[in-house]
């Protein structure tokens, strides 16, 4: 057991020996690398700062499209135009008026069966000559009420009741006069007559046609005040001038011209197409530009190099002025980092998302078009991404 013993101890104190030198290598790789992998956490932790600074930016090219004098396709309408109906409800008894007729104020353009509206003025008229004789019999009462309360005949009371009465009988005889009046307003609404001159531009109801009060019956459009109206995308609405003359022709016979003037824009766009509709008042136009024909409008010359840009880009600060964010980058590096910096502008008004720029920016300048409330004069940021798209 002994010589056992020492057996173990021996070849335990011979492994140590030998496995010492190797733990002595070991040590300085291991601490080689322990070096090594502290630097490449801390180049890890330095390049990715480093690309947190330089974060991407989503921008436009201003100027490369710029603004082009192109015509526009209108259609010449009525700037008053509306549907007609009756007041009172009926039956339509007859209609004058039919599709595309031009008629004048005051005609007739279709009637109700009066036969209970005649009814109602009969009924009303003999009501005001049963209040009229009422009246005249409480007046006579009146009369010898007072005669015989001057002769002491009758009492106080007496004359008193036929005060009364003739006051009960004169009311009775203006509310059978105003009904009167009623009736026969009723009798005249069974008869509709253009309030202006124009065109029927709809029938919406025929004769025999049970119609309600307000329901319509025709759509009158008038001809002496016209308008064009035109179907226009952000970017051609925000680079149209407002006090300008514009030429109008008519593409079915193009020695038709005729000026029209800026008028206004309607506040929301179509749902579908995402265009504005302008309106433009028609001035000294000859009656060959009819309601309904197709005109071409000729905006005035354009300012040379003018563009548009959007307005999520401008930071406002008033009334036709603001500022945006110009990246500036070295020459031909436009994936690389650049810097920002704050132009002063002056713009146009705000007309489907894009504004004209007037003065402050030159084409070909890179600007900030999203996130701008973010930076700072002097931020440094990366490559152009996303939404990044010429200026018109």
């Amino acid at each position: 057991m002994k010589r056992k013993a020492a057996f173990s101890c021996g070849a335990k104190l011979l492994l140590a020996a030998l496995a010492l030198p190797a733990m002595l290598t070991m040590a300085p790789l291991a601490a080689r690398a322990g070096e090594a992998g502290g630097k490449t956490s801390e180049t890890a932790m330095t390049d990715g700062a480093a690309a947190e600074a330089l974060r991407p930016v989503v921008s436009e090219i201003t100027g490369r499209s710029p603004v082009e004098n192109r015509a526009i396709i209108g259609t010449v309408a009525a700037r008053i135009e509306g549907d007609l109906g009756f007041p009172v409800s009926g039956t339509i008894a007859s209609r004058s008026a039919d599709l595309g007729d031009r008629v004048k104020k005051g005609d007739v353009l279709a009637r109700l069966d009066p036969e209970a509206f005649e009814a109602a003025v009969w009924a009303a008229r003999a009501g005001v000559v049963v209040a009229s004789q009422q009246l005249k019999s409480a007046e006579d009462a009146l009369s010898r009420a007072r005669e015989l309360v001057k002769r002491g005949v009758e009492s106080e009371a007496r004359l008193q009741d036929a005060q009364t009465a003739y006051k009960a009988a004169k009311a009775r005889l203006e509310q059978a006069r105003a009904a009167l009046v009623r009736a026969e307003d009723l009798l005249n609404s069974a008869t509709l007559s253009a309030p202006h001159e124009g065109i029927v531009t709809g029938v919406l109801a025929d004769p025999g046609e049970s119609v309600g009060a307000g329901q319509p019956v025709l759509r009158l459009a008038g001809t002496k005040a016209r308008e064009v109206l035109a179907d226009v995308g952000p970017a051609e609405l925000a680079a149209l001038p407002r006090e300008a003359d514009f030429t109008a022709r008519l593409l079915a016979a193009p020695d038709a011209v005729a000026r029209l003037r800026f008028d206004h824009v309607d506040p929301v766009a179509d749902r579908r197409t995402r265009t504005r509709r302008i309106h433009f008042s028609l001035e000294d136009a000859s009656p060959v530009f009819r309601i309904g024909a197709l005109v071409r409008i000729f905006p005035p010359p354009a300012r040379k190099g003018a563009f548009t840009i959007p307005t999520s880009a401008i930071l406002e600060a008033g009334e036709g002025r603001g500022a945006v964010w110009v990246v500036e980058r070295p020459a031909g590096d436009a994936a690389g980092a650049g810097k920002v910096r704050r132009a002063e502008i002056t713009h146009g008004p705000d007309l489907g998302g894009r504004v004209l720029v007037l003065s402050g920016l030159e084409a070909g300048q890179e600007i900030v078009i999203r996130g701008i409330h973010s930076l700072r004069e002097g931020d440094i940021v990366g490559p152009a991404i996303g939404e990044r798209r010429d200026g018109r």
